[in-house]
């Protein structure tokens, strides 16, 4: 197994096991739909069920995403064999980070029928961000540097003439 690939599986797996660590932690400590302050209202845990997609759209669907959750899941490892060859460590990292995410949220979705939420940040007098978790947060990064490394130049190591 190359470099690249035991790396995009290590990264998947530790996001899997600390994204699913951290559910339980919070499952197992806090009150469910009542959010705890941490850093006054600008930073909550709202521990909270989310039967939907990606910030709660789709309400009540967890099978259907669940079933989706396979496909995606095996079309992000069929991509990294392919965008490896042309975009090295960039694209392994930013794969591992949305492979481990899928799959944190795919194992919720099957063991639970929902996705659990936590982490609600916004302003004290009223807005609020979505609810996410630690495995929306490995899939938001991993966005981000899809769209960084479609923005960017690619790499290219050119022969110089001597």
């Amino acid at each position: 197994m190359s470099r690249h690939w035991a790396a995009f599986f290590g990264l998947a797996a530790a996001v899997v096991v600390a994204d699913q660590l951290s559910k339980a932690w919070i499952v197992a400590g806090f009150p469910f739909g009542e959010p705890v302050e941490v850093v006054g209202a600008w930073l909550r845990v709202w521990y909270v069920a989310n039967t939907g997609a990606l910030f709660g759209l789709f309400r009540d669907q967890a099978v259907l995403f669940a079933a989706l959750s396979i496909a995606v899941i095996a079309l992000i490892v069929w991509y990294h064999g392919r965008a490896v060859a042309g975009s090295g460590w960039l694209a392994t990292l930013a794969l591992g980070l949305l492979l481990g995410g899928a799959i944190g949220n795919f194992i919720d979705r099957v063991r639970l029928g929902y996705v659990v939420d936590f982490v609600d940040m916004g302003l004290p007098d009223g807005w609020r961000f979505y609810t996410w978790n630690l495995a929306d947060a490995a899939i938001s990064t991993s966005i981000l540097l899809l769209l960084l490394m479609a923005v960017l130049p690619p790499r290219r190591h050119e022969a110089r003439a001597t």
